[in-house]
């Protein structure tokens, strides 16, 4: 895969404002008095089916996501400072290729206009990259980009369990094996801190934490039966198509039948 110079693209990333975003960016989850009426107040019809505000969210987000993760991924191989930080920008480029490849065919497929330029946070954190060295550097560019993964991850899985658009729908699977990819090979750095994601994520839950109670001091449960079919039911498929640690992405290439890429 033909590769540019990443100093460029974040030079450029770094220099942009966020009034080149043409498509305003926001949360549908955020918005107030959510429900049937605003799912409809804010849905079109497509030949793929129904297309909510939140469909179209994800669709710029995956495109925003790809206009600073790739810059970064082509920096961190520039400087590659690790065997493990090189791998980890070589995934965000290849993934991040591919990625925008697909939502900017699907974006045209569907009359969504998608931003050019990162946005302002973006920016920012490529900045912050850009000014830091050794080992701040690996430790940001690890954190960083784990931490944002991390808060796209619950977004996608939302979009895909709801949207009723067919194209949508595929893009946030796509969107899905791409992210966990990343999130799985920026761990293995080994620069993640765990527990600042923990603490991150739990400084903007209301919720009350769920589950069984913690276990009791020198009591070990017993062993829980196997979940299992009965007699005569014989199963063939694979539980996972990638060894432990490792995320499969393979799949074809995007069709564009339409030249809808000029």
């Amino acid at each position: 895969m033909r590769r540019i110079n990443g100093s460029a693209l974040v030079i450029a990333a770094l220099v942009a404002t966020v009034g080149a975003l043409a498509f305003p960016v926001w949360s549908y989850a955020d918005r107030s008095g959510t429900g049937v009426s605003n799912l409809a107040a804010g849905t079109v019809n497509t030949q793929w089916g129904p297309l909510s505000a939140a469909d179209r969210d994800l669709i710029v987000r995956v495109r925003l996501a790809g206009l600073w993760e790739l810059p970064a991924g082509q920096q961190a191989i520039e400087r590659a400072p690790t065997a493990a930080i090189k791998e980890a920008g070589d995934h965000l480029i290849v993934g991040h290729t591919d990625l925008d490849k697909r939502v900017r065919i699907v974006a045209a497929q569907l009359g969504v206009e998608l931003p050019n330029q990162p946005n302002e946070q973006q920016q920012g954190w490529l900045q912050e990259l850009t000014a830091a060295s050794g080992k701040e550097y690996e430790q940001k560019f690890a954190n960083l980009l784990r931490s944002a993964h991390g808060k796209i991850f619950p977004a996608i899985g939302a979009v895909r369990n709801s949207t009723r658009n067919s194209l949508v729908r595929q893009l946030a699977t796509d969107t899905n094996q791409t992210v966990l990819d990343h999130i799985t090979v920026l761990e293995k750095t080994g620069n993640v801190d765990f527990d600042a994601i923990a603490n991150d994520t739990a400084a903007g839950s209301t919720a009350s934490p769920t589950g069984p109670p913690p276990p009791a001091a020198g009591v070990s449960p017993g062993s829980a039966p196997p979940v299992q079919p009965g007699d005569g039911v014989t199963a063939t498929s694979s539980p996972s198509p990638a060894a432990p640690g490792n995320v499969n992405t393979a799949r074809p290439e995007p069709s564009d039948p339409n030249n809808l890429l000029q």
